[in-house]
């Protein structure tokens, strides 16, 4: 419960920080932040985070897999945290570019690398998204998800 607390509050203080601002380097950094939070709790195994990054009228668009809703990706994310079958995922972040949505939020593109042990081995891909935030309520959620790029 206490990593729930701490993430509201760093989801409140990073959205707190872009709207008083206002200014790119700024919304840059509390992107990056919740980027951070985000995948450091999907390394981790950590459900709960998630579901609380996620918006619950979250769309996922995947260029293989299609498209999926908040429900579906967190059963799906539990199901493999659980059973361990859940890559690491490293941002390259010489790659990420964030942009402001005036009164909505932020889109953030960038490319990302996702590495699981297979026969014994690292198998890494790398793979583009685009991810779209929305400050509301003083608080980040993903709500739109684009994952693409994929062989």
């Amino acid at each position: 419960m206490r990593k729930i607390v701490l993430i509201g509050s760093v989801l409140f203080f990073a959205g707190a920080i872009s709207v008083q601002a206002q200014d790119r380097e700024a919304l840059y950094k509390a992107i990056s932040t919740m980027d951070s939070l985000l995948f450091t709790a999907f390394n981790n195994r950590d459900i709960e985070p998630i579901k609380q990054i996620f918006s619950t009228e979250l769309e996922f668009f995947h260029d293989k897999g299609g498209l999926s809703g908040y429900d579906q990706n967190i059963q799906q994310l539990s199901a493999n945290f659980q059973g361990g079958n859940s890559p690491q995922r490293e941002l390259l972040r010489e790659t990420m570019e964030v942009y402001p949505i005036p009164g909505y939020g932020a889109i953030q593109y960038a490319e990302h690398r996702f590495c699981h042990p297979e026969n014994g081995k690292m198998e890494c891909a790398t793979f583009k998204f685009v991810h779209v935030w929305q400050l509301k309520d003083g608080k980040w959620q993903l709500t739109r998800v684009v994952s693409f790029d994929h062989p």
